[in-house]
């Protein structure tokens, strides 16, 4: 996202955490906690509890058909076992009931968990700058919000209900057998725990393999966003097929990790299938050969009744079935865990500043502040971008007096923009600070940034309607609001030209004047800006429409700080002071 997009969607719309303030800070802890422990809902655990009780009526179904099955075997009438019958089919209803409702509740309960990570993890990603060196690549988040994330569903809507199924049903149905059976109950005992020891072994492989095929995914898909942006120097590089190679190479590799995850998950299911086949079969052989008079032992009565014997048989299916259905959804399990992880990382690194100190996750509108110009302040700044990159600044130091206005004159590469970013707290110094209003940019001041307007020689221009990209959803740029600021940029025509038709992504329909009295219109909607940033905004254009702009870029600017930075000799000439940046850098301090 560029500085202008983030400054659009950001910087205007963030409100005041006083520094300092203690409460703040436990709720930002809390609320960190709360993206570390989203996926464990009430409606998760109730959509879990009511599986369960669905899968537990097969106990009292079970009873009856086994009792039914043996009074007919005794050549009782059929008249005597009709209430069984009913049992059986109502019981039936039941269940089918119940567990449909409880899979309904488990996928909503799944989504809703989805969509507040998302909105969390997306909320932190907007507050890092532009030029934060950490912040993560637009392909790799695109990749974890949109194509990782969908994992996070099955995992939480089968594999957490599967789980806890696991470790209720079996113990319930143990619970029934023993009284009944002490060599069944054995066998059960024997055969289950093989089966989560065996899954346990397979799962940390299977993690490591879906976190694996997750960075592959996310870096190729970082890769493949970034040549597409430099599509046109690829090309005038010669570097087509180079490129094509390297994408070659990420596609293989991402293959073969995909088949990895593939291959652990098919092996497992089929290895723990053949344990609870085996467990099934060894019940129904000791009841079939007890029943037959064969064994003798293992029944506390002496001897199983026919009843008694298809009870048994009819409950070892339902007891290793939990565990099959855990171990069909364990690659889930794998997969869901490592994008969870994903997007608690992508959130939680995202609500903390560059000093490390945390800010709101979920910010609420604070109350209007007061209008008026700012001063800005910068003493001894120092910056570098990330690497071993010389300087920027170095002690540089400027004092700017509220309610003046400053043209940064200067050529391109000499940190005009830079240090515009550096104002508006989209880049933290290296020593030094910068206090707007008295209160240092590096911190909690975000009260100073909610007073910034930004307005960019290529301001991002969203996919909607042009009042839409005016207001940016801000809730105090209402209709009239947006209807004076078209007014005020001349978009009026533009504006009831288009109506409610939508402006491509980026800007696609508009001229670049265009744009940049978007930008303009952004900047008067916020009757709280107090304080002007403009880089480079008659750049590229036609010597009318820059005198256009010029003339309401300082009409709007009226009773505000404006910092233009600019290498228009024309256009610096009408600021109330004109700093040539080179030559404050040598000197030190302007």
């Amino acid at each position: 996202m560029s500085a202008d997009a983030l400054s659009s969607s950001i910087v205007l719309r963030t409100d005041e955490v006083p520094a300092g303030d203690s409460a703040c800070i436990e709720q930002n802890r809390a609320r960190t906690e709360q993206v570390s422990k989203a996926d464990d809902t009430a409606p998760g655990r109730n959509a879990a509890i009511v599986q369960a009780v669905a899968s537990l009526l097969w106990l009292p179904q079970a009873g009856l058909l086994s009792i039914a099955v043996g009074q007919i075997a005794a050549g009782n009438a059929m008249s005597g076992i009709a209430w069984l019958a009913v049992g059986v089919l109502l019981i039936g209803v039941a269940r089918a009931l119940i567990d449909a409702a409880g899979n309904r509740l488990a996928f909503r309960a799944a989504r809703t968990t989805l969509s507040q990570l998302r909105s969390q993890a997306i909320t932190a990603l907007s507050r890092r700058s532009p030029l934060d060196p950490d912040r993560i690549a637009s392909g790799a988040a695109a990749s974890i919000l949109a194509e990782q994330a969908e994992a996070v569903v099955p995992y939480l809507a089968r594999f957490r209900p599967a789980r806890f199924k696991a470790t209720i049903i079996p113990v319930a149905i143990l619970v029934c057998v023993l009284p009944l059976s002490w060599a069944v109950a054995i066998v059960l005992l024997v055969a289950a725990p093989l089966i989560p020891i065996f899954m346990a072994l397979i799962g940390w492989r299977a993690k490591a393999a879906s976190e694996a095929q997750l960075v592959e995914v996310g870096g190729m898909n970082a890769f493949l966003l970034d040549r597409l942006r430099g599509l046109a120097t690829i090309r005038s590089l010669d570097a087509v097929d180079r490129t094509a190679k390297r994408l070659r190479a990420d596609a293989e590799s991402l293959r073969t990790r995909t088949m990895a995850v593939l291959r652990i998950a098919f092996l497992s299911s089929a290895v723990l299938e053949l344990f609870a086949a085996l467990g099934v079969a060894m019940v129904a052989v000791y009841v079939g050969f007890h029943l037959l008079g064969q064994l003798e032992f293992g029944a506390w009565s002496g001897r199983l009744s026919l009843s008694e014997g298809l009870f048994i048989l009819l409950l070892a299916p339902a007891f290793f079935e939990p565990l099959r259905e855990l171990s069909s959804v364990w690659h889930d399990r794998a997969a869901g865990e490592a994008s969870l992880e994903a997007l608690r990382k992508l959130a939680v690194k995202g609500m903390e500043l560059p000093d490390g100190q945390s800010i709101q996750a979920f910010p609420q509108r604070a109350a209007q502040t007061s209008s008026g110009a700012l001063a800005v302040r910068i003493e001894n700044l120092t910056f570098r971008y990330a690497g071993d990159k010389p300087s920027v600044f170095e002690n540089f130091s400027l004092d700017i007096a509220s309610g003046e206005t400053v043209a940064l004159l200067g050529p391109s590469g000499s940190g005009k923009s830079t240090l515009l970013a550096l104002i508006a707290g989209l880049a933290s110094p290296e020593h030094g600070k910068i206090d707007v209003a008295g209160a240092s940019m590096s911190g909690k001041a975000t009260r100073q940034r909610k007073q910034m307007a930004w307005v960019g020689q290529r301001p991002h221009i969203f996919a909607g309607t042009v009042a839409a990209n005016i207001a940016l959803g801000r809730p105090e740029a209402d209709v009239h609001a947006v209807a004076s600021a078209l007014h005020q940029s001349a978009l009026d025509d533009v504006a009831n030209a288009r109506g409610k038709a939508s402006i491509g992504e980026g800007g696609t329909g508009l001229s670049g004047g265009e744009a940049l009295r978007l930008a303009l219109a952004r900047a008067t909607v916020n009757s709280d800006a107090s304080i002007i940033l403009a880089d480079e905004p008659t750049a590229h254009l036609d010597s009318e429409t820059a005198k256009d702009i010029a003339d309401r870029l300082f009409d709007m600017s009226e009773g505000r700080t404006l910092i233009i930075a600019t290498h228009d000799p024309v256009l610096a000439a009408r600021a109330g002071r004109v700093i040539d940046l080179l030559q404050a850098l040598s000197e030190g301090r302007s």
